[in-house]
Formats: structure tokens, sequence, C-alpha cells
């Protein structure tokens, strides 16, 4: 009898224990491909109500993190420092405007002014102006600017309203105010003036009007006319006395020290128009001082 040697027996062996691992694996591969290991929990999990769960959960988050995050508060666009306006999108130009414009004295009344000066584009605008917030005074003053733009707006209505005449020289202060623009105060100042000439001469002597504003001035211009020359009572320059000429309409101190110094060396003017030869005089005025003088 042939008796193995144990070399053999070995190798036998292994072969056999290396085939009985693969069977186990192609077991369990054919097991986990056609058995069903899922639990009603991973079920749970899987289903449509924990999805609209988790949704829910989530959208609570988000709005939990967004309630946590700072929010901006109103501020005074005035002291607004470059380090908050780089923070709401401003850049370094516009907010080097802003700081300029402060250093100046000024304030920024509006959100228009803000723009304006600052030139931040209308998206940034809409979103940083609803946290403006201006002082009492300030929200106030604009008030009162609205109600005078108003009040503007309504003394024009009242310029559409008849007048009693179109003569400069016969109308009334109730005439002027009809005017937009002119206020009872000015309605007043102008007919001072008229008799401190004696009238008006020409329509453009009512810019000489203290205070006239010079769009005003050209409304009451197109609404009255000179239609007759005011009679005016002439100062002879030859013979007047120094107060005299001084009273006169358009000659103040100086131009009269000057006249008379004229006079004392020519002894008498002969025409009126030798004013002219004066040294500085206002030859720009000479066509109203003449309607005051004479010669004769």
């Amino acid at each position: 009898m042939k008796i193995l040697k144990p070399h053999f027996w070995y190798h036998k062996s292994q072969r056999n224990g290396v085939f009985f691992l693969l069977l186990i694996i192609l077991v369990l591969q054919l097991a986990y491909s056609f058995v069903d290991f899922s639990s009603d929990d991973m079920a749970a999990f899987k289903s449509k109500e924990f999805l609209a769960l988790q949704l829910k959960i989530d959208s609570l988050k988000v709005v939990s993190i967004d309630k946590r995050s700072p929010k901006p508060h109103p501020f005074n666009p005035n002291y607004l420092t470059d380090y908050r306006a780089s923070k709401l999108g401003m850049s370094i130009a516009e907010i080097d405007r802003l700081l300029f414009f402060r250093k100046q004295g000024k304030f920024v009344n509006s959100a228009k002014e803000f723009q304006k000066i600052t030139q931040v584009s209308d998206s940034l605008l809409n979103v940083i102006s609803t946290y403006f917030k201006f002082p009492s005074w300030f929200v106030k003053r604009n008030q009162n600017l609205k109600k005078s733009k108003l009040g503007a707006y309504q003394n024009k209505k009242l310029s559409k309203k008849s007048i009693s005449t179109s003569d400069i020289n016969k109308a009334t202060r109730q005439d002027f105010e009809t005017i937009g623009g002119v206020s009872a105060f000015l309605a007043q100042r102008i007919v001072k003036y008229r008799e401190k000439l004696q009238g008006f001469t020409y329509s453009s002597q009512l810019l000489e009007v203290w205070k006239m504003d010079t769009t005003i001035a050209d409304d009451l211009i197109k609404a009255f006319r000179v239609v007759e020359k005011p009679v005016i009572k002439k100062t002879n320059i030859n013979t007047a006395a120094f107060k005299e000429v001084l009273s006169i309409p358009y000659i103040d101190y100086d131009l009269c020290k000057k006249i008379f110094e004229y006079r004392d060396e020519v002894a008498e003017l002969q025409s009126i128009e030798e004013l002219k030869k004066i040294e500085g005089f206002p030859v720009d005025k000479y066509d109203r001082i003449v309607l005051y003088l004479m010669t004769k």
C-alpha cells in the first residue's frame, strides 16, 4: 500500500477550503439580491409624510435664522458714517461726495437731495431711503415748503381773475395782487415806489422795486403798461438847493455833490445833456434822471 505524502494532503485541504468560501459568498449575494431586508422604520423614513415634515422643519429653520439676522434701523443720512455707508452698498466715490458736502456745514433735506449729492443709483436709493429718518424740524420745514409751493400755485390761479385796469399808474394794490407771486407786502411796495417816482414812465421801473423778483416783474409788465406818461414836477438844476437835487430819485449824495461841483465850475448848465460830461455820471440812468431836471 502506497502512503500519501503530507504536502499533497495539505494542498488538497486548502483547495477544499477556498471552494467552501466561494460557496458562502455566492449564497450571501443571492440572499442580498432577492431577500427584502427593509424594515418598517425604513419605509416610514421614505414616506411622503416624513418628507413633508422635513420640508416644514427646514423652512422653520430658515425663518429662525432670518429673525436672528441683524436688520437696518432708521437713521439720519446726514450722520451716515463711511463704514455704514459701505455696508449699505455705497461706493467710495459716493461716500466721499456726502462727506465733502457735510464738511461745508450743509445738510441733506430729502432723499432726492441725498441722491443729487451722492449720485447713487435709483435702485440703491429705493432700498436705503426707506430707512431715512429726518429730525422733526426737517420734516416740518419740508411741509412748509410744500405749503408755500401750494400757495404760489394758488396765487397763479388768482392771476386769472380780472383786474380793474391795465394802466400801471392807475392800478390798485389789489390789482397787483392778482398776479401770481405778488403778496400784499410787495403790492404795497410797488404803490409806494410809484408815488416816489411820481408815476412810472417806463414799465421796466418795476424792476427797481425793493426785493422784486425778475420773474414776477416780467409777469407784471405783461399785465400792466404805461398808458399815459405821468406829469413829473421838474427841478431847475441851476437854481435848486443841494437838498432839492438830493431828493430826486436815482441821485445819491456822491452824484449830487459832483453835479454841484460841475455847476460851480461852469456857472450855469446850458443844456441838461451837459450832465453826461460829469466824471462818473451814471449814463445808464440818464434817461431816468433827466425826467426830474431842467435847466430853465
